[in-house]
């Protein structure tokens, strides 16, 4: 199993003086699907938007972020060839990042714009065979139906959808998902992560998601690292966590990482013991 994700002696303050981020030292390996858990303002997102080069770590410092074993940013300056490292990046937002008052189908198109020459993507020519792909995406995640509705029309559960489509019409290696369920009530919050958990487990992607909610982490990914202030206190099994080790970790902190039990712990599991499971546009 080769490294889809490498992060060494990451730092970040900010410019009001808080250091978000603490010596990050992670490595994750291709196919893994590992949740960052952490109470508000531990630094779950700020890591994610590293990785995805969207923040720079601080500067003349001996940070590296590598994805599939290309540069992201090293010392505090992001890699030359950012464009094409991010292409290989799906980024999954919390509040879905889609063009409101355009069609679904062109809101999954743009997924395409990496390997797309400009003047195409500024005149929305998609050949035939991209459209076909983007139908395609919508329905693996149960949506196909709503591709000509404006992105504005959909339930926040549908419009992440959408979002995780896009990212298989990318073609994306790694899946960063920030906070994806924060927003929805827990039958979307149940789809969209089952979605998740299935593109891991059918795609081989690298998916690491960051969740306010431990019980859907220890359910949904095998590996877990927990985020304190900025520092990385645990990394290992999901089924290590315990309300005592938690407590340990964070201290005060745990009942708001502990508070409001979701529904989503009470759902099957996501692969029954025979290894069966069903295909994606069944969980619609």
């Amino acid at each position: 199993m080769s490294t889809a994700l490498r992060i060494q002696q990451l730092n970040k303050h900010f410019a009001n003086g808080k250091h978000a981020l603490r010596d990050i030292n992670l490595t994750v390996q291709r196919g893994e699907m590992v949740a960052l858990i952490g109470a508000s303002g531990s630094g779950k997102s700020t890591l994610l938007r590293h990785v995805a080069g969207l923040v720079v770590a601080d500067a003349a410092s001996d940070s590296l972020i590598e994805v599939d074993g290309r540069c992201v940013q090293q010392g505090g300056r992001i890699h030359r060839d950012i464009r094409q490292v991010r292409s290989q990046i799906g980024f999954v937002f919390q509040q879905f990042n889609l063009v409101d008052r355009l069609p679904v189908l062109l809101n999954v198109l743009v997924g395409l714009l990496h390997r797309t020459p400009r003047w195409r993507g500024w005149l929305r020519m998609f050949k035939p065979h991209e459209r076909a792909l983007a139908l395609e995406a919508l329905a693996r995640v149960g949506i196909a139906d709503c591709h000509a509705q404006r992105a504005s029309t959909l339930s926040g559960g549908q419009q992440q959808r959408a979002a995780i489509a896009r990212t298989l019409v990318q073609g994306a290696k790694v899946v960063l998902a920030d906070e994806p369920i924060a927003s929805l009530d827990p039958e979307s919050s149940r789809k969209v992560m089952d979605i998740l958990a299935r593109i891991n487990r059918e795609d081989g992607s690298t998916v690491m998601v960051s969740l306010h909610q431990v019980e859907v982490a220890i359910k949904y990914c095998p590996r877990v690292v927990a985020l304190h202030q900025g520092r990385v206190v645990y990394d290992g099994p999901s089924a290590a966590l315990t309300p005592d080790l938690l407590r340990e970790l964070y201290g005060v902190q745990v009942d708001e990482i502990l508070a409001g039990a979701s529904p989503l712990v009470t759902a099957p599991a996501v692969q029954p013991a025979n290894g069966w499971m069903p295909p994606l546009a069944q969980v619609a």
